[in-house]
This record gives structure tokens, C-alpha cells and sequence, in this order.
């Protein structure tokens, strides 16, 4: 022969290969893209091609229904192993040749992937061989059709329930189910074929047969009564549970659970343990579709949480330029709903990617833009905040710096002037000339020091170091004691004052509050320049005093009612701005209320005027401040409205 004759002559190869090309059974190898490497002479004989017809290409005498049967048999040996199998292949002339095939895998060598090889034995049992052929191609269809359901769920719940009833209908099992790994513990998730109440017990993964399964370093494992005690399993409900199979699913790497099979009635044999470890493969693939579909749920849950919490109006735009998503701070800052904003173009100019630029919008607020580019997506992000209150502190800072500068620049330059006069020319002025130019420096210097008061009380406020000392004062008394000085100061206003003989006093600063008054009298008299009555009202509830000032000035403006206290606010356009100031006197005057646990406000009147509403609390009552909408009301004088 000639194999004995390449041994003699020392080539271990090519005997190796003579033996090979004499058999009488076929025998084809694989490497490992699954392409042919050998093809015996037999094979030829059998199957009708060529050596040269089919090496390098995939096998062609596996049927198309039996494909899948064939990579599930290269997968089941892939690690080492042998499984035999009866099917059918097909031949060149296009007639099936019934056939046993042994299948094993070629070792590694070298650091090579692994190859298979295959030897196939004709068998002559037709009827037999048919018969097994049909229930191996049902069950390759089932198993195909119960893969395309599994991968079609996205709950998790759902797949383990098709996953376990699947298992029982193509293993024939009496029961099966899936068992999660949770740490160091197992729980029954999915089962059919057992009493309902056994889902979601749990055991201990260490001491159970899964635990065995995984210390063994194999995927599937069957044991049965004669070797384990079954008692205690938390599916041992199955009346005369004999067998149990269990194989591992993987997710992302590493052990997820099991699938088990329970068998009472009949036996099982390679072909059960085949298509259990099979199931538990495509399980894993499914498991690993949907758990990696929750957590793409719930990044964008956590993503659209995020998006919909932030300050900042957020919008994605697609590659067209068109809104895909509008957050609620986009839709309070733009005035413009989600639904309107969606597949339009956002209501304000756009900067490049990276890029940023200042906007204001038709509803007077000033937003700050940053756009970033998706990359790879065309798609585009913005960012937008709301720098309105920024934009006018800017522009305020701004017209406080000129005010103030013309506010100092004006007494400066009388005692400046005067101060020159005095000095160049006091021997030639009249004694009266000479008082009276002392008199008007010391005026304006006066006026001096109150501007730099002003300034100074302001830096305090706003620094939140205002020092007062609250406690029981006689309001009442304070009240009269300023009308009294500011009386004589005009004689285009008159000044009256509506006090209660029996006004309860006042918890706060006594000091602090008669600085209140004097502004808000000042005020009074500033914004009222026609002239008119300027009136002092005071009244108590039970447990606040409330005192207010109202004029028969120009007014504020709805919208500036709550604006006129804070800093630098004087310097509105309109009427306002003649009257001169620098816009401090009223952010003071709230922030001494508040140091006083105590509230202001601004209201309007039916006609023209103001009303300023001061509260405190009464002294008996301590120091908590009224809430806005707990402010007492109080009889105002004929025609007056609070407003809002």
C-alpha cells in the first residue's frame, strides 16, 4: 500500500495522507472560516465533486433547510469533543445521500485557530434515516422560528417566558423555566410547567447545581435523582423529577443565568443536552439584545431627565437645521411649546458649531447661545440661558457710573467755585457775601455726604452686612416726628398723616425704619413735582403694622413695580430719568424692611400717584416676616388701588 510505503520511507505527512486518500469513508476537513481543506477520494465518490471543485470554498452538500443544523454542530464541538449525528447531504447530481456523520474538532496548533473534521458513513436504512431526518429538520425549523421570536421581544420579562416555554416544546421537557444569577444568589424568573408561586424564589447559587455547573468550567450539565437529593431545589414541585439539564447564558461575558429542563417521564439523551445548550446560546444573544436595548432606555431616559431639569433652553437640531427636541426651559424662555417649536427652525439666529453669540428675542430677553456639532451626525445642540438680568445690570452699571459721576460733579463744582472765590477774593466781599458762600458750601457739602452715605448703605445692602437692632419702638411717634421735618421742606405738597391714636408698636430697627420713611417721603415729593398731597397712613392687624405713602406723581408702570428695588434701576428710559438720583434709594430702602423681618412694595393708583406699602410686625408677634400674599389689607385713601 502505498501509506506503508511513505512510513518506510520515514514521512510520518505522507502517510498520514495516503491513509486518508485510502479509506473507504469520506472524510472533509474545515478550517477555520468554515472552508474546505480536505475532500478524500471517498468523498468524491460519495458526493460527486472534486477535490479541486470544492477545497477553499464553504461545503456544498449541506441542504439549505439543514444549515443551521450544521453550524450548531460546528459550535457544539468548537471546544473539544466529538458528536455523531445521522442527517442528509446532498451530491453534485442533485440527489441526498443519507448519511452518519462523526464530527470532531482539529486541536490548535502553533497558536492556530482550530479547524473540524468530518467522516461520513452511507446508511442504508431508509425509512429509519428519513424518519429521524424529518424530526431533526422540524426541530432545526422550530429552533430557527423560536431564535426570530426570542430576538423580536425587548422586555426582558417577555423573552425569559418565550425563552422557557420554547425550551419544554423542543426538549420535550416536563418543566423548564430560567434561573437568575444575582450575586451570590439564584432566582426563578421564568418557568412553565411548575406551580406559579415558585416564581421568584430564590437559593444558594454556591450549593446549587448551577453553582456545580460553574465551578465544572462547562456549559451544560445533567444530573439526575440517583446522584442528587432534589428535595430541597426550589423546583422540585414536578412530581417524580428524575433528570435535571442545565445550561449557562452569557451576557456581555460573563454568566447571566441558566436555562433548566425537568424530565419525570421520560429520558433524555445527547439530543436534549444538544438543543438545551443550543436555546441557552441563542438566549444569551437575546438576553444581551435586551438588556443592552434597557440600558440605551434608560441613558436616555437619565438623558432626557437631565435635558428637561436643566435652566438652560436646550434644543437638538437635525441636519437640516430643523428642532428635534425643545426642554421646558427652552419653551419658558422662547414663549414657543415643544409642539410649535418641533420640526421648525428655532426663533433666533444660530452661531457655528463652537461658536456663541448674544440674541435678543421679540420678547425683550437677552439669551446667550453656545452651539455644539454631533460629530459624524450633522445634527447640532444649543444651549441658550437667560442673561437679561446680566444685560441690564451691565447697561444699569453703565448709566450709574454717568449719573453718579454728574450727581458728584454737580456740588463739586459750586464748592469749588465758591472755595475760589473765598479764597482769591474774601478781602474784597461783604461780610454777607462771605456767610453766604460759606453757607452754600457747607450745603452742597452736606449733599456731598449724603450721596456718599446713599453709596455706602448700598455696598452694605448689597453685601448683606446692613446692621440693625430690632425690638419694640413706638412706629407712631416716628411717623409724626417725620412729617413734622419734611412739612417745611416743600411748599408746592401737602403733607398729611392718617395715625391711630392707639397704632400698636412695631418690632425692628427704629432708625433703619425712619430712613425708610425719609426715602420714601423724599420719593413722594421728587416724583410728584406738580405738586399735590402727599398722605402717611399707618393701620394694624392682628399681627403685622403696616404703614404707606402715596403721592399724586407720575406713577410707576406695572411691569417696574418690582424692578424700581433693585440697585441702579433709576436710570429708566421715560419720565423717570430727569429726576435725577442713582438709583439706590429704594433697593435700600427694601433691603432695611427685610433686615427688619419686614416687607415693601409698590402699588399704583386708579388715577395718577403711587402708593409704597412698608409692614412690619407688631411687637408683639416677634420677628417673622408676612408672607406677600399675608400682607395686611388696609383702608387706602378714596380713588387708591393697590395694585399688583
Amino acid at each position: 500500500m502505498s501509506w506503508k510505503r511513505a512510513a518506510r520511507r520515514g514521512d510520518p505527512a505522507a502517510a498520514a495522507r495516503s491513509a486518508i486518500d485510502s479509506v473507504a469513508d469520506a472524510i472533509i476537513a474545515l478550517g477555520p472560516d468554515r472552508r474546505v481543506t480536505l475532500w478524500n477520494p471517498a468523498a468524491e465518490r460519495l458526493f460527486g465533486w472534486s477535490a479541486a471543485e470544492v477545497l477553499g470554498r464553504e461545503p456544498p452538500f449541506v441542504p439549505e433547510e439543514l444549515r443551521a443544523e450544521h453550524n450548531a454542530v460546528l459550535e457544539r464541538v468548537a471546544s473539544g469533543g466529538q458528536v455523531s449525528f445521522a442527517t442528509r447531504r446532498a451530491c453534485q447530481d442533485g440527489s441526498v445521500v443519507d448519511v452518519r456523520i462523526d464530527a470532531s474538532s482539529i486541536p490548535a496548533a502553533a497558536g492556530a485557530p482550530p479547524g473540524w473534521v468530518f467522516v461520513c458513513h452511507q446508511t442504508r436504512d431508509d425509512e429509519a434515516i428519513r424518519h429521524h431526518m424529518g424530526e431533526r429538520a422540524r426541530l432545526v425549523r422550530r429552533l430557527g422560528d423560536v431564535v426570530a421570536d426570542m430576538n423580536a421581544q425587548l422586555d426582558l420579562e417577555s423573552v425569559l417566558d418565550r425563552i422557557a416555554a420554547s425550551l419544554r416544546e423542543l426538549t420535550r421537557a416536563d418543566a423548564g423555566g430560567f434561573v437568575l444569577i444575582e450575586k451570590d444568589r439564584l432566582r426563578l424568573v421564568s418557568l412553565d410547567g411548575l406551580p406559579a408561586e415558585l416564581r421568584g424564589r430564590t437559593a444558594d447559587l454556591q450549593s446549587s447545581t448551577l453553582g456545580e455547573l460553574m465551578r465544572s468550567g462547562k456549559t451544560v450539565l445533567m444530573a439526575t435523582s440517583d446522584s442528587h437529593g432534589f428535595e430541597d431545589l426550589i423546583w422540585a414541585a414536578l412530581p417524580g423529577l428524575h433528570t435535571i439539564a442545565l445550561s449557562l447564558s452569557h451576557v456581555a461575558g460573563r454568566p447571566y443565568g441558566a436555562l433548566y429542563a425537568l424530565y419525570s417521564g421520560r429520558r433524555v439523551g445527547h439530543v436534549e443536552l444538544e438543543l438545551l445548550e443550543l436555546l441557552a446560546g441563542h438566549a444569551s444573544v437575546a438576553l444581551s439584545n435586551v438588556t443592552a436595548f434597557e440600558e440605551v432606555v434608560r441613558q436616555r431616559a437619565h438623558e432626557r431627565a437631565v435635558i428637561d431639569a436643566s435652566a438652560d433652553g436646550i434644543a437638538v437640531l437635525d441636519v437640516d437645521g430643523l428642532v428635534r427636541q425643545w426642554n421646558p426651559a427652552a419653551h419658558r424662555l422662547t414663549g414657543l411649546s415643544p409642539e410649535a417649536a418641533t420640526g421648525r427652525r428655532p426663533p433666533f439666529p444660530l452661531p457655528e458649531p463652537g461658536g456663541k453669540l448674544t440674541h435678543r428675542l421679540p420678547n425683550g430677553r437677552w439669551i446667550d447661545l453656545l452651539c455644539t456639532g454631533l460629530s459624524g451626525r450633522g445634527e447640532r445642540v444649543l444651549d441658550f440661558r437667560d442673561v437679561t438680568a446680566a444685560k441690564e445690570l451691565e447697561e444699569a452699571k453703565d448709566l450709574f457710573l454717568a449719573t453718579t459721576s454728574h450727581e458728584l460733579r454737580t456740588p463739586i463744582t459750586v464748592v469749588q467755585g465758591f472755595a475760589s472765590t473765598l479764597a482769591s477774593r474774601w478781602d474784597k466781599m461783604a461780610d454777607a457775601d462771605r456767610r453766604s458762600a460759606v453757607q452754600t458750601i457747607a450745603e452742597r457739602a452736606g449733599a456731598l455726604a449724603r450721596l456718599v452715605e446713599q453709596l455706602l448703605l448700598g455696598s452694605r445692602a448689597g453685601a448683606e452686612q446692613l446692621q440693625v437692632s430690632n425690638g419694640a419702638f413706638d412706629l407712631a411717634g416716628l411717623l409724626r416726628g417725620a412729617v413734622s421735618a419734611f412739612r417745611p421742606l416743600s411748599d408746592r405738597h401737602t403733607l398729611d398723616i392718617d395715625v391711630p391714636d392707639d397704632l400698636p408698636e412695631a418690632n425692628g430697627d427704629a432708625l433703619a425704619t425712619d430712613i425708610i420713611i425719609g426715602q420714601l417721603l423724599e420719593n413722594a415729593f421728587k416724583y410728584s413735582p406738580a405738586g399735590g398731597t402727599v398722605t402717611v397712613r399707618a393701620r394694624a392687624s392682628d399681627d403685622a403694622v403696616e404703614v404707606t405713602v402715596s403721592d399724586e406723581g407720575i406713577g410707576i408702570p406695572l411691569p417696574d413695580r418690582e424692578r424700581v428695588f433693585e440697585r441702579f434701576v433709576q436710570g429708566e428710559t421715560g419720565d423717570r430719568r430727569r429726576f435725577g438720583g442713582i438709583g439706590l434709594g429704594l433697593y435700600i430702602v427694601r433691603q432695611l424692611a427685610r433686615a427688619q423681618d419686614g416687607e415693601v412694595t409698590a402699588h399704583g393708583r386708579d388715577g395718577d400717584g403711587t402708593v409704597m406699602r412698608l409692614v412690619l410686625s407688631r411687637a408683639s408677634h416677634g420677628g417673622a416676616r408676612p408672607a406677600a400674599d399675608e400682607l395686611p389689607a388696609v383702608e387706602l385713601p378714596a380713588g387708591e388701588s393697590p395694585g399688583a
